[in-house]
């Protein structure tokens, strides 16, 4: 309840990745993907004076969401979901929700002891909204909501109602258009990610804007990755086949064929290739999958001389990811019956239904340290020691951008602190739930710091998150355990991993 008293309006995000949308008719509601665009996935929040304890939700039409007495279907349960306008709003019960905490998701409960309800399934079913009480397990999620806070601007029609809403703070309108989605590890697709909201979602729930977390173009979620894994619209991962010939889908991520060393093209800044465990190379190929489609093979390869069938250009999406080849094609996760189940091609989608499925999610397995530039000496020890070594090189070159393994450990005279008059140290840092779980499906984010102080650190992530108490741990490498940083950063602006604890967690003392 106290997020709805500080927020203007606020976004309803059901567990579909779906917003509460008022429609045009300013009658009916139902979900959408695309409410966090328009003004119709916007609901402005009344508090009621008679009882603390519920909200009114007003849309941009200015009518009020309301738990009707009409059922969605004669003989089903379900009851429609509508906007309107009462003669008496004041004394009108159908259109007060009361909202109920459930983890960090919300739940609104309505004057019969209904809850407010995003349907899934068929037709007519799929993306409608109603009012019901969950019977079954598998339809629990179906009343809880994420809760995102907007900033309404004053110039709007409606300013002459903000007078009479509580007002006692906002929110911005970019905490719903935050992407930590990079993804969903570092997720993409997000918007991070179909990973969900790819934060924790106690985001959402924070008291001020967002005010210098920025989105991240695609090229950035692969500049500092030495490995990724890619997840397909269809909650499956890219694997390199064991034939080290054969691109698929599956839905085990963990394996060691899901992992992509990332490459970066030589002289390009825009342009990746990848590398699978078998050190072959992800290849747009010319080879047809079927006679008489359009769609041609994606292959593992490994070309005596590179050329631009392994090269990719990654293209921001709608907070996902897509692979362009160089001819304009693009990284393709088939659907559908046999044979273009879980099969991957490169292709140009024609079909509005066929548009998602070249939409990848890019969870980044391994972070590339940062690196000054090498003196001659250590520059030509790092060649001695990439021409004598079989495996491939982890260290970035002026003639090679490849990344495998882990760093020997002979070569930390190669990752080097950052030079005199840079801007300070990189701090990664994951951000776990008030448990002290990380999802690991999503990515690090980062910052650059300058100073030794913890303190100073956890200020500065504060006002990157706008989120007050935050806590600044480490993990214990021998018992996985999070310990908060009482003590000075690291000497010599050393990269830094750290897990940022929200401030309703008792996880550490």
């Amino acid at each position: 309840m106290e997020f709805f008293k500080k927020s203007q309006a606020v976004r309803l995000k059901s567990h579909l990745d779906k917003y509460l949308i008022a429609d045009d008719d300013q009658i009916s509601t139902r979900q959408s993907r695309r409410g966090a665009a328009t003004k119709s996935g916007r609901w402005l929040v009344e508090l009621v004076e008679t009882n603390p304890h519920v909200i009114r939700l007003k849309s941009c039409y200015n009518r009020y969401l309301t738990a009707s007495h009409e059922p969605f279907l004669l003989g089903m349960t379900g009851h429609k979901v509508l906007q309107t306008m009462p003669e008496n709003p004041g004394k009108d019960l159908r259109i007060e929700w009361q909202p109920i905490r459930d983890g960090f998701q919300v739940k609104l409960k309505a004057f019969g002891g209904t809850f407010l309800r995003a349907n899934g399934g068929t037709p007519p079913w799929r993306n409608s909204v109603t009012h019901d009480s969950p019977h079954t397990a598998a339809t629990h999620d179906w009343v809880v909501w994420d809760v995102e806070g907007v900033e309404v601007p004053e110039d709007e029609a409606a300013a002459d109602y903000f007078s009479m809403v509580s007002s006692l703070s906002s929110v911005s309108d970019e905490i719903s258009g935050l992407e930590f989605g990079f993804g969903s590890p570092v997720s993409a697709r997000s918007s991070l990610p179909r990973s969900a909201s790819p934060s924790p979602r106690w985001l959402s729930m924070k008291k001020s804007p967002l005010i210098s977390v920025p989105r991240t173009p695609a090229m950035d979620l692969f500049r500092n990755a030495k490995s990724v894994r890619l997840k397909s619209v269809h909650d499956k991962f890219l694997i390199a086949e064991e034939n080290e010939e054969s691109v698929t889908q599956d839905r085990n991520g963990s394996s060691k064929s899901a992992k992509w060393i990332v490459e970066i093209v030589e002289n390009s800044d825009t342009i990746i290739r990848l590398k699978s465990c078998y050190g072959k190379y992800l290849t747009s190929s010319n080879r047809p999958f079927l006679l008489g489609m359009t769609g041609r093979k994606v292959l593992q390869t490994l070309p005596k001389r590179l050329d631009s069938s392994v090269e990719w250009e990654p293209i921001r999406e709608n907070g996902a990811v897509k692979l362009k080849t160089r001819y304009g094609q693009f990284l393709r996760a088939n659907g559908g019956l046999p044979p273009w189940r879980n099969s991957v091609t490169h292709d140009i989608p024609n079909r509005t239904v066929t548009q998602d499925w070249v939409c990848w999610e890019v969870h980044v397995v391994e972070i590339l340290e940062a690196q000054s530039p090498t003196p001659p000496l250590a520059a030509a020890k790092e060649d001695s020691f990439a021409s004598e070594s079989s495996s491939p090189s982890t260290s970035r070159s002026s003639k090679s951008a490849s990344f495998s393994g882990p760093e020997p450990e002979s070569n930390d005279s190669l990752v080097s602190s950052p030079p005199k008059g840079s801007n300070g140290r990189l701090i990664y840092f994951h951000i776990a739930d008030e448990h002290g779980d990380v999802d690991e499906g999503f990515e690090e984010l980062s910052i650059t710091f300058k100073g030794n102080e913890v303190k100073e650190l956890a200020r500065r992530l504060e006002a990157e998150l706008g989120i007050d108490g935050l806590t600044v741990c480490t993990r214990s490498p021998l018992n996985g355990k999070l310990y908060p940083l009482r003590l000075q950063l690291p000497p010599n602006n050393t990269t830094m991993h750290v897990v940022v604890l929200p401030p309703a967690s008792k996880v550490v003392s």
